[in-house]
């Protein structure tokens, strides 16, 4: 196989397997189930924080997920999209941003290192529950 015969594009895109994730951007928070491998063991551990970044770039999409630890440690996590080490994410909640990227999240604090979660009214449920025809 010669990369000569292949565009840019189509060589990002290769490999790229339909993932059953559910839908979520930035600011939602999510739980992930990652495949930790320990000797000849394999074990499922879950990591739960709010999604900071996301870069889409085919097969190399990437996710970071930000978490605040035991004693007020932070912890951030960059995860490959289409990893096979990700076993399944879930989502938890949904939360109300007005930026792409929430590195700012990094110099704060206690309370204010929270993201405010987006509330829906019934109507707005509705909308979002029923396929737009």
């Amino acid at each position: 196989m010669k990369a000569k015969k292949y565009t840019k594009e189509t060589i990002t895109s290769i490999g790229t397997i339909g993932r059953k994730f559910p839908d979520f951007k930035i600011g939602d928070t999510i739980v992930i189930a990652q495949k930790i491998k320990e000797g000849d063991k394999e074990r499922i551990q879950m990591f739960e924080g709010d999604v900071i970044a996301m870069k889409n770039n085919g097969i190399s999409s990437t996710f970071t997920v930000r978490k605040i630890g035991a004693n007020a440690v932070p912890v951030e996590r960059i995860f490959p999209y289409y990893s096979p080490r990700i076993d399944s994410i879930k989502f938890v909640r949904s939360g109300k941003i007005r930026r792409s990227k929430l590195y700012y999240m990094r110099k704060r604090i206690g309370k204010a290192a929270r993201v405010e979660e987006k509330v829906l009214g019934r109507e707005q449920k509705m909308k979002q529950e029923s396929p737009a025809i």
